[in-house]
């Protein structure tokens, strides 16, 4: 069996991101050849311009930048944590603090030489739909390191300079020659793409195609 690669294109400000990551997960548990499977965390920001220093919430940039009243930005936000909660997950998006999370893809980077991507992809993503947590905020970004297993010493380095600066910039400039626009992004085995938090079955039929057609 040929190993199936799945590169998966995020930014963890982007609610979506995290219940397309469950939905991918239950279409991979479900995957005969789920063994196979390898999956690789690319790089978006959906604002690269967000400032690193904010304490502006969803609802608060909603009424900013759209003009949204309170009310209305509330009803918007309910249903995509509804729609998280089908998936398990706990969102509290009233608190979410879109910040600039070009540090926290270069961590994940450093993640995945040991490893931990995925545990720490996982980390950022509760932290920012569920705590109100700053994903821009070093030493929030250093608790969330060494709760998903990382040493606090290298993430330090890591934050310190410009380390896999160059690697979040591969991801995002690969993903404008794939097309990949927006976020969640699925490319499996370098020729099937679908965006967005798509449902368990077209994930599932995605991997199931090339399985057959890489054989």
């Amino acid at each position: 069996m040929n190993e199936i690669t799945v590169e998966i294109w995020t930014d963890v400000v982007c609610p979506w991101c995290f219940i397309g990551k469950r939905r991918f997960e239950k279409a991979l548990e479900q995957f005969e050849e789920r063994d196979a499977v390898r999956v690789r965390w690319r790089s978006f920001e959906l604002d690269p311009a967000a400032l690193r220093d904010t304490e502006e919430t969803i609802p608060q940039r909603m009424l900013r930048r759209q003009g949204i009243p309170p009310e209305r930005a509330a009803e918007l936000l309910a249903g995509v944590s509804d729609q998280a909660a089908a998936e398990g997950l706990e969102y509290h998006l009233d608190q979410a603090r879109p910040v600039n999370t070009f540090d926290a893809h270069r961590l994940v980077h450093h993640a995945d030489t040991l490893g931990l991507a995925e545990r720490f992809q996982e980390r950022l993503m509760r932290a920012y739909t569920a705590e109100g947590a700053s994903v821009a905020d070093h030493p929030t970004l250093i608790a969330l390191a060494e709760e998903s297993g990382l040493d606090t010493g290298p993430v330090r380095e890591v934050l310190a300079g410009d380390t896999y600066a160059d690697a979040v910039r591969a991801d995002e400039d690969r993903a404008a020659r794939l097309g990949v626009s927006g976020v969640p992004a699925f490319v499996i085995a370098e020729k099937w793409s679908v965006s967005g938090a798509q449902p368990v079955d077209v994930l599932g039929g995605l991997l199931r195609r090339a399985l057959v057609e890489t054989a």
